[in-house]
């Protein structure tokens, strides 16, 4: 599956815990059903050539949009180690401030 990037774009993150700054080295992506997914801890996920996620998570999840300008390459990267598609997934470099905008 092709996943764009948007540079100017908005970038999630998905977790089961309530915090205001993600601490460097978490995942974060543009895909907002992915992060979504992922806020609930699965430990099998996968997804087809169409999107659709399944997964198996079954924790009480939390959404977050990143609250700061994202530069590729300066404050994420491509997550080396992903079974995803390029552009699914991304590290922090550093930590960033973040919005909760819904509970899962």
């Amino acid at each position: 599956m092709k996943i764009e990037i948007n540079s100017d774009g908005i970038w999630y993150h998905g977790s089961n815990v309530l915090f205001s700054e993600l601490k460097q080295g978490s995942t974060i992506t543009q895909w907002r059903e992915l992060a979504e997914a992922f806020s609930h801890q699965p430990t099998i996920l996968s997804y087809n050539d169409s999107g659709e996620i399944v997964h198996n998570g079954t924790q009480k999840g939390y959404l977050y949009v990143i609250d700061e300008r994202i530069e590729i390459g300066k404050d994420v990267y491509q997550h080396p180690r992903t079974s995803m598609d390029e552009n699914a997934e991304f590290l922090t470099k550093r930590p960033l401030v973040v919005r909760l905008i819904q509970e899962l």
